[in-house]
């Protein structure tokens, strides 16, 4: 069977699933059943169910995932089904392995699926032309779900707001390159699937949002982790823009990412990647992959080393995500951008153990650093050098990132509002984890107590709700009109000529000049390394190689 004739039919066997499925739903409710929140979108019609003031929807198909032997295509538009859909349970996570249980991070996701394309809506039952906030969710692009119970967008859409949650295609059914794959490709391209459906969502809200009160020309993209990186080339991608109208991207990277069919910057093709895996696991053909069971072919990708990561294939990512911004290609939006100041703290494998002694820190700098070594040294001095290995490991790749993309963002005319977040409380310092990757989420969310099971808990007491209140605050409004201020908290002024940010530490205090000299020295490391060649990577401190010499086309920008 040819590949156009496996994706109707895959197509058409997901949609007479639904329509069937729909068709049963339209029977009459029992009569001594409440009826939840009816919508009749373009999309079909659905029931919900009431949660207080707000009307939610849960497990909504935007698109037909491609599966089975239609694996590895872009998301196919869902067609309109007939009846009422039932809308009042999380749809299936997409397939992924399990987090190690010792993770902070470690959830039961329940149910997986490759039909998992599905997403949540929380709206204020009385929201007519409300903004809309759509909301990402991390993993490293190889785990993660919308039905996390710390993105419950109640708290948010309590605020005025539409909050949409979304599924996307996980690990190597989302991120698999292959030559095999492009060459079936109209635009001879592959890799970037659960980007692909990302946008395909984005279209989706665009088309439906109306009928829940959601204006579909103010939505605001937002993401943490994976899901920042995610939001990030969602503003490089072309087939993106005019889908959202501002983002918010919480600890992003933009570190170089595998190129279609060229080594470039001595990382191999993501079609090579792709042969290499096929080798690895005794399937040397797409149709070989397509016949391996999900699940199976996803642990068994970990295992072999796949790496999920967008690919530059010049036509969903034209190129990478430094040499957008360069170009000023990226979409000119208003852009709220930040990270946390523990940031690696939960991921030790990136920062490597002191060396013996202060002389052996400061000499192994000095090797890999070169004529910026007195600079890295400023920066990051071996008085402390745990504290220090955390911060310059932090810095290369999300401080120099965030402050990048609200530089960019201001260069193209548009606001930016940088912010650090700093807040800590005991178990969390206890657990050595001061304000650690993902930590301010549960203050963005309003879930001070409903987060994974080994997260530090939160204390319950006034001054975090205080501090949740006040985040809350700034990110709807933000999502409102693009500025972000809360109630009895200070004004949150845009990075403008001052480089100002907010520090949300106890309070949310407004400064300037986030670690004076960091954006300077991390950006004349990269240039060097994109100059020479070389790539800029995770690796950095004690773990980087040695740094190129000198380019004339580097300076301290």
């Amino acid at each position: 069977m040819g590949f156009v004739h496996r994706l109707i039919a895959s197509a058409s066997a997901v949609a007479c699933a639904i329509v069937s499925a729909c068709a049963a739903l339209d029977a009459p409710l029992d009569s001594t059943s409440e009826r939840g929140p009816m919508v009749s979108a373009p999309a079909g019609a659905v029931q919900g169910r009431n949660e207080g003031q707000l009307r939610v929807f849960q497990g909504i198909p935007y698109a037909l995932a491609p599966i089975g032997e239609a694996r590895w295509a872009p998301p196919q538009p869902m067609p309109a089904w007939s009846g009422v859909r039932r809308a009042t349970a999380f749809g299936p996570a997409c397939v992924q392995p399990a987090r190690p249980s010792s993770s902070v991070y470690a959830y039961e996701v329940g149910e997986m699926s490759e039909d998992c394309l599905s997403l949540n809506i929380w709206s204020p039952a009385d929201a007519q032309n409300a903004p809309v906030f759509v909301w990402i969710h991390g993993g490293s692009l190889q785990s993660g779900s919308s039905n996390e119970p710390m993105y419950d967008g109640a708290r948010l859409a309590e605020r005025g707001v539409v909050v949409v949650s979304i599924n996307y295609r996980l690990g190597v059914l989302g991120y698999l390159a292959h030559p095999e794959l492009s060459a079936e490709s109209p635009h001879r391209v592959s890799g970037n699937y659960g980007l692909l459906d990302q946008i395909e969502a984005l279209r989706w809200i665009g088309r439906n949002v109306a009928a829940f009160g959601g204006d579909p020309a103010n939505v605001t993209i937002a993401g943490e982790s994976a899901g920042a990186l995610s939001v990030t080339y969602l503003l490089a991608a072309p087939a993106a823009r005019g889908l959202f109208a501002k983002a918010i991207v919480q600890s992003t990277n933009l570190l170089m990412v595998p190129e279609l069919r060229e080594t470039r910057f001595g990382v191999a093709s993501a079609e090579d990647a792709g042969v290499r895996l096929g080798a690895s696991l005794q399937a040397e053909s797409i149709a070989a992959l397509r016949a391996m069971d999900a699940r199976a072919l996803t642990y068994a990708a970990v295992s072999a080393g796949f790496a999920p990561r967008p690919t530059v294939d010049g036509h969903v990512l034209p190129r990478q995500l430094v040499e957008t911004l360069d170009r000023g290609e990226q979409a000119r939006v208003p852009l709220l951008v930040g990270l946390t100041g523990g940031e690696i703290r939960t991921f030790p494998g990136l920062a490597p153990p002191p060396p013996e002694n202060a002389a052996a820190y400061e000499r192994a700098i000095r090797e890999r650093y070169r004529d910026l070594a007195d600079d890295f040294l400023r920066l990051y001095p071996s008085t402390d050098m745990q504290e220090s290995i955390y911060a310059a490991t932090r810095d290369g790749i999300h401080g120099w990132a965030a402050e990048r993309l609200a530089i960019r963002q201001t260069a193209q005319g548009v606001p930016a509002f940088l912010y650090l977040f700093d807040h800590s409380y005991p178990a969390a310092d206890a657990a050595g984890l001061h304000a650690f990757h993902a930590s301010e989420l549960p203050f963005v969310f309003g879930a001070l107590d409903d987060f994974p099971v080994n997260w530090p808990p939160i204390p319950d007491e006034p001054a975090q709700r205080r501090l949740s209140e006040a985040m809350i605050g700034y990110w709807t409004s933000f999502a409102k009109n693009g500025e972000p201020r809360a109630a009895g908290a200070p004004d949150w002024p845009a990075y403008g000529t001052n480089r100002a940010y907010m520090l949300f530490a106890n309070t949310p205090y407004p400064s300037t000049h986030l670690f004076p000299g960091m954006y300077e020295h991390v950006e004349e490391i990269v240039c060097r390394r994109r100059q020479s060649g070389q790539a800029w990577t995770w690796a950095y401190g004690l773990a980087a190689p040695p740094l190129p010499d000198r380019h004339a086309a580097c300076g301290r920008r």
